[in-house]
């Protein structure tokens, strides 16, 4: 087991009087599956704390959630409908996910997750589909629909197809990123369902939720490039001498 990429999953914060993270388990399932050590992040403390957590990690994965406090990021007013995640925890993710990607440290963002890693680097948001896209087809709710996938990507040569059926449970989306992040996924309207970027070790969003597939399914190809990805980075980081 000690051989095996540590990954970090980054969980909810539930404020109130009794605080508490929230994870589901079947993002720690399917890095296991894939071949790596769980462990879940909670979002808290500072730059310092991120810097000295990412030594130690071999790869993250930025898992599902609510919505952005776009006011905050200078994006506009928040949406009536969004219900957005407490500012502690989108400070803390946006910190950990620029000093992640600076370091080219493995990352794969999930749902909020992606959405997440385009916004870091200038990206854009639909902050609600029925609102910005008129008369879009269904995303939130659990709903399956496909999605065309380029095959000359990253994502595209992990999954081994050029068109995959998701499970997509959101209403904000990214409305579009820019470089070096490059659109690697779109449903059958255009609307952004991946991104990759382009000169780094691995770091790859998807909308939806491959977690939640079926076992044996194409989805877990997705979980096994990343994880080999983190090995690779760790057994760079041994050749350097970190403990």
């Amino acid at each position: 087991m000690g051989d095996r990429p540590l990954i970090g999953i980054v969980g909810t914060l539930v404020t109130g009087e009794s605080a508490h993270l929230k994870l589901g388990t079947r993002y720690a399932d399917a890095v296991l599956k894939a071949g790596g050590i769980p462990v879940a992040i909670a979002p808290v403390g500072g730059p310092s704390d991120i810097e000295r957590l990412l030594d130690r990690l071999d790869g993250i994965v930025f898992s599902g959630g609510d919505d952005f406090d776009t006011a905050r990021l200078g994006l506009g007013p928040v949406h009536p409908r969004a219900v957005p995640v407490p500012a502690q925890k989108q400070d803390f993710d946006f910190e950990l996910a620029r000093s992640a990607l600076d370091r080219g440290l493995p990352v794969l963002g999930i749902c909020y997750g992606m959405q997440l890693l385009g916004l870091v680097e200038g990206g854009r948001l639909h902050q609600h589909l029925p609102d910005d896209r008129p008369g879009c087809q269904a995303h939130s709710g659990g709903v399956l629909h496909s999605v065309r996938v380029d095959a000359e990507s990253r994502l595209g040569r992990i999954l081994g197809a050029r068109e995959v059926t998701v499970i997509s449970r959101h209403h904000q989306a990214l409305a579009h990123v820019v470089a070096p992040w490059k659109v690697d996924a779109q449903d059958a309207e255009g609307l952004i369902e991946g991104i990759e970027r382009l000169g780094h070790p691995f770091a790859i969003g998807v909308q939806w939720h491959p977690e939640l597939a079926e076992e044996g399914s194409v989805h877990d190809r997705l979980f096994r490039g990343f994880v080999a990805a983190a090995a690779l980075h760790a057994a760079d980081c041994a050749l350097l001498g970190r403990a």
